[in-house]
């Protein structure tokens, strides 16, 4: 079994390429991605809420900890955490969020710039205090923990990519290993963006209207690609295919292109 020193070694390390980090929601999720051969997870705070009967940012962080130590008690790949916005705007708080993460095993993190209460894009200068606080904590650990700064403007109606990359960079100087805008989609704009930082620049796929393939991307510039809660919906969307399916047609035909239970069950029972 890993320490979590040398699966954070081995996530740092994972970064001089383009790889993917699959997004699980639950436990069983993560146990079969890491089957198929990824290298690295990252948890998705949408799938999680969603998995637990919820919307988006409702679950609390003692329960977003109690996950995190069951996921990486679960798995023996690195595992980095979707801390949403760290749960706080105050820099102190952010600060020990991270450190309670790392002291549930991930290796990494990403911290939003949005305000607590997920209504608007925090300003740069409170912002870039929360990154900085952040990377002092995970620089005050004794392995080397992957922070990852996220520029929200996309996702919140604000295309901007001027003031997305002045974001990221302003991040980056703070001390983010990582830098992440989540919502970018055009070849154009994903290969402006890390044409201007120094630092590995994951992007999401998964979203609408976004073709872009892995080699596509590491041509770009991009070294890390997360998928979100888009592995969570299309779980959810093939349960409510075939509940429709029973519900109007009384047929049951989704069975046939299903996993079947010995497979899973052998992949589950593996140590």
């Amino acid at each position: 079994m890993s320490t979590q020193a040398e699966k954070a070694a081995r996530f740092v390390a994972l970064h001089q390429q383009c790889f993917i980090t699959p997004n699980p929601w639950d436990l069983g999720s993560a146990r079969l991605l890491e089957a198929m051969g990824f290298q690295a997870l990252a948890t998705s705070s949408a799938g999680l809420a969603w998995s637990r009967g919820g919307a988006d940012m409702s679950v609390a962080r003692p329960a977003m900890m109690a996950y995190l130590r069951e996921l990486c008690a679960a798995t023996t790949l690195p595992v980095s955490a979707d801390l949403q916005n760290g749960y706080g705007d105050a820099p102190d708080v952010v600060h020990g969020c991270i450190a309670e993460a790392a002291a549930c095993g991930v290796v990494g993190a990403s911290i939003e710039d949005v305000g607590g209460d997920g209504a608007a894009i925090l300003d740069i200068g409170l912002a870039v205090e929360r990154i900085r606080a952040a990377a002092q904590a995970a620089r005050a650990l004794d392995f080397p923990f992957t922070l990852t700064a996220r520029a929200e403007n996309y996702l919140y109606g604000k295309p901007d990519l001027d003031d997305t990359i002045r974001r990221l960079q302003a991040y980056q100087e703070a001390g983010a290993d990582v830098l992440f805008a989540p919502g970018l989609s055009k070849a154009a704009d994903i290969r402006a963006v890390a044409a201007a930082l120094r630092r590995p620049l994951n992007v999401m796929m998964g979203l609408p209207n976004m073709q872009l393939t892995l080699r596509q991307l590491e041509e770009l510039g991009v070294r890390r690609v997360s998928v979100g809660g888009s592995l969570a919906k299309a779980a959810y969307d093939a349960l409510t295919r075939a509940g429709r399916e029973m519900l109007e047609r009384g047929s049951f035909d989704y069975a046939q292109t299903a996993l079947s239970s010995g497979d899973i069950n052998t992949i589950l029972a593996r140590p």
